[in-house]
């Protein structure tokens, strides 16, 4: 059977819901909580690639780490990374991965599909 990765934050509804609905399927999980241990830029990149999309896309910006950088409306996505391996705190959650494949769980849809697709 196949080990899924959940990067999770567990004061996050949608992070527990996602793990109860991995758990309640009947798969092997890993899970990352990425507020105790911070993923590095090249940990956080190799997320994104396999979910397909760009650091300002998993972006929290609603966030006061976020709003307490001054020129956060100007930055590329490289320093967009960086901060989120800084703050991770701003990484919208849950994230899913399988292998080389990934989802960004919201809405909680979106997990059952990549199960159904895997």
């Amino acid at each position: 059977m196949n080990k899924y990765t959940i990067y999770h934050n567990s004061r996050c509804r949608k992070s527990r819901e996602a793990l109860q609905f991995l758990e309640e399927s009947g798969h092997e999980i890993e899970i990352i909580r990425y507020l105790d241990a911070p993923l590095s830029k090249n940990e956080l990149q190799d997320v994104l690639n396999k979910i397909k999309l760009k650091p300002s896309e998993i972006l929290r910006k609603n966030e006061a780490e976020w709003k307490s950088i001054p020129n956060r409306n100007s930055l590329s996505e490289n320093e967009i990374l960086e901060q989120l391996s800084i703050y991770p705190k701003l990484i919208e959650r849950p994230i899913v991965t399988l292998n080389q494949k990934g989802v960004l769980v919201r809405p909680l849809e979106n997990l059952a599909l990549f199960l159904k697709a895997n």
